[in-house]
């Protein structure tokens, strides 16, 4: 027996890159009519979007699936001097000292503390680093989309349960169904012949031919008959129980055998003939509501 995906899960992995860099990636799905990947990257990672998706689409068939990359990196910029800088406020800071009789020469720490004498050192990307960072992530991604994946799968066997119990339910009730139908033209008999003594009396009762009461039961035996519906019911049932059994990408079918399911259980409630047919049916129409609710959490 196969096992269903759902389309709900939560997964998550973090570590540090070669540089100290400490990431965690945050991949969550939940319920949509087809795959639908949105990526939330830090600024200079893009190029990793390409290789993300196709991951991603390797591995998931459905579902509304959001990731988002956090980068972090604990590290003080390293300064340096500006030389023409320095140079220039210390021949501005001596011409001063040499012109104001008594002054003395100036602080070496004082003309460091002067704006634009020592700056943050610009360090030029490493290329073959940048790439290596690159692939380490989109391993990292991969590691997060199989525990996702992992998820879904433990979901989905939970859904198989509470779908496969639904689907006894319908199929009790729509046993429950057929044996109040089988009833119904022996109730309707008795229906007619209460309303003709109601309009003609008892004695006027004798006076309607049997044949033509015959053809007034098989009428109504006629319009409220739900042998088709209750058929097709059971039709429904054991195609939704192979869907269960063969597990993977069943979701699609599921979610079209309940609108199957919805529109004979509204049908069999229409033709209705009696109070304990119709609750059976309303019974049903719950049980089915139930079941196209939880069919859609299928991938």
């Amino acid at each position: 027996m196969g096992t269903l995906m759902s389309m709900t899960g939560f997964a998550r992995e973090s570590g540090t890159l070669a540089d100290g860099t400490s990431f965690a990636w945050e991949l969550r799905s939940v319920n949509g009519r087809g795959l639908d990947l949105r990526l939330r990257l830090p600024n200079g990672q893009d190029a990793l979007e390409a290789a993300l998706r196709e991951a991603t689409a390797k591995r998931l068939k459905r579902g509304n699936v959001s990731a988002s990359l956090t980068l972090k990196r604990e590290e003080r910029p390293r300064l340096v001097v500006d030389r023409a800088a320095l140079d220039q406020a210390l021949d501005l800071a001596l011409e001063l000292a040499g012109r104001i009789r008594g002054s003395v020469a100036p602080a070496a720490e004082a003309l460091l503390a002067l704006p634009g004498v020592m700056r943050a050192e610009v360090v030029e990307p490493d290329e073959a680093a940048e790439a290596s960072k690159r692939v380490a992530l989109a391993r990292a991604y991969d590691a997060a989309l199989a525990g996702l994946v992992s998820a879904r799968q433990a979901e989905g066997g939970k859904l198989q349960v509470i779908l496969a119990g639904l689907l006894e339910e319908i199929a009790a009730l729509r046993d429950a169904a057929a044996a109040e139908a089988a009833g119904q033209p022996e109730a309707q008999r008795a229906k007619l012949l209460e309303s003709l003594a109601a309009l003609l009396g008892e004695g006027g009762r004798a006076r309607v031919p049997e044949e033509r009461l015959a053809q007034e039961v098989a009428l109504l035996a006629q319009k409220s008959d739900v042998r088709e519906e209750l058929d097709r019911l059971s039709a429904h049932i054991d195609a939704a129980r192979a869907l269960l059994a063969a597990g993977e990408g069943a979701g699609r079918k599921l979610d079209f055998l309940t609108q199957e399911f919805v529109r004979e259980a509204n049908t069999l409630c229409s033709k209705s003939a009696s109070v304990p047919l119709t609750r059976i049916g309303l019974d049903l129409k719950a049980a089915i509501e139930r079941l196209k609710e939880q069919a859609a959490n299928v991938e």
